[in-house]
């Protein structure tokens, strides 16, 4: 995985953006973990506005995404941002849904007693861009 990536895996939201069928972007906070090359994040329990979410049937359409990771602070030299273009994949069984479940499990306590149980979404990041205040 990229150096830059490790340093940020621990950012507890990010900004998912896949692309709506008419070109325009979509974007959504998204939780995130790492799973062996991949940035993952899964569709949860939590409340959704209808059954067939739209970053599913963008990615069905046309896997190309983004994740914006990134930091805001009151001191701008602590300010970061890393975007990850990425291929992604969707996953609803197997053994990388398995082990994005167990990921996510893994970095946020809320899901520890109701994990997700929706489908996956696996970044395998292709292209890894970074902006820090303070080199």
């Amino acid at each position: 995985m990229d150096e830059r990536l490790l340093g940020v895996i621990d950012t507890p939201v990010a900004v998912l953006g896949t692309i709506i069928p008419d070109g325009r972007p979509h974007l959504i906070p998204v939780t995130f973990a790492a799973s062996g090359d991949s940035l993952v994040t899964a569709v949860d329990w939590k409340p959704k506005t209808g059954r067939k979410l739209r970053r599913i049937s963008n990615l069905e359409a046309d896997p190309r995404a983004s994740l914006l990771i990134h930091h805001y602070s009151e001191e701008w030299g602590d300010l970061w941002w890393v975007r990850v273009d990425a291929t992604a994949t969707i996953h609803r069984t197997g053994p990388e849904w398995e082990r994005a479940i167990a990921a996510l499990v893994d970095k946020y306590p809320q899901y520890r007693e109701r994990p997700p149980e929706g489908a996956v979404i696996s970044l395998r990041p292709e292209n890894v861009i970074s902006w820090p205040a303070r080199p």
